[in-house]
């Protein structure tokens, strides 16, 4: 990984479980966007090939035949399987983990995560659709096949995080139509325990000098705000923030769930109300509407220049 990007056009990665149903699709979707995918791993398959990426059993094998590490790892194998492959990744050298597979034990999931951080690796995920930098790679799913992703993710100067994965396109998308672009967009996955918060992000945005602001999608409930709100307190960030909450109307239904596993909402301190304010607080702007993002922006952005 040259530089502080998450990927760039020299990114280079792998498919765990790449003969996959999906994880064919996604492979070509990846390839056709001119992602640089070098090998794929199912065990049992190798010396097949997926649209011509050649697969081998292991990733260890996988390296030595190749030649080189991997940058990255995109793994779709099954939730039973999900914690071998990721150490195998890890083991061999590989930095960058995104992990697609969703219903992976918790224990699993914070064995990874623990993992990972001793190696000084990243995981992005579980349950997530991956990263993109427009115009030049994607890793996963993010934003569906190659045409379609070239229309919803044009290169900007906006980093775009979502727990959801359709909201990352969606907003996107938003910010393409309305001139501001996308610097890089990550689905973060929505699961209760991920590899990546918003909070732990926020460096790799301050250190890309091509993002200028960054937007994130939030929901009622959860505690990863409340750390990001705690991060932009500690550190003097350059970028100036949106977030856009759905499901304002939570706050009539105290105790009921929305969404994804870890947006439960536990008690008054976790109302949207109460987190707007938070986040208000913390100097991010809330939308109500995904139209208004862009403008909010543009408004953040020119208060920064005048400053």
């Amino acid at each position: 990984m040259s530089g502080h990007h998450l990927i760039d056009e020299d990114t280079t990665f792998i498919v765990q479980g790449i003969t996959g149903r999906e994880a064919v699709n996604l492979t070509r979707e990846n390839l056709d966007y001119g992602s640089n995918i070098i090998g794929g791993v199912t065990p049992g398959r190798r010396g097949r090939d997926v649209h011509g990426v050649p697969v081998f059993d292991s990733v260890a094998q996988l390296v030595n035949e190749v030649g080189q590490v991997p940058d990255g790892s995109v793994v779709t194998v099954p939730p039973t399987f999900t914690r071998d492959a990721v150490f195998e990744a890890i083991e061999a050298g590989v930095k960058l983990i995104v992990i697609v597979t969703e219903r992976i034990p918790r224990q699993d999931v914070a064995q990874m995560v623990e993992l990972a951080t001793l190696r000084g690796a990243r995981i992005i995920g579980p349950n997530c659709l991956g990263i993109i930098r427009p115009g030049v790679a994607k890793m996963g799913g993010i934003g569906g096949p190659a045409a379609d992703t070239r229309k919803a993710y044009e290169p900007g100067s906006i980093g775009v995080m979502s727990r959801s994965g359709g909201m990352t396109t969606e907003i996107s998308s938003t910010l393409s139509a309305a001139g501001l672009g996308v610097s890089t967009a990550i689905s973060i996955g929505g699961d209760a325990i991920i590899g990546s918060t918003y909070a732990e992000l926020m460096p790799l945005f301050e250190a890309d000098e091509q993002t200028e602001g960054i937007v994130i999608y939030t929901e009622p409930g959860g505690r990863m705000e409340a750390q990001l709100a705690a991060w932009l307190s500690e550190n003097e960030s350059r970028l100036p923030i949106v977030a856009f909450m759905a499901g304002r109307f939570m706050d009539e239904m105290p105790g009921m769930s929305f969404g994804h596993a870890g947006t439960i909402v536990e008690g008054k301190a976790d109302t949207a109300a109460e987190k707007i304010k938070r986040l208000e607080s913390a100097g991010i702007t809330v939308a109500e509407e995904i139209s208004e993002i862009p403008d909010l922006m543009r408004e953040k952005l020119g208060s920064v220049a005048t400053a």
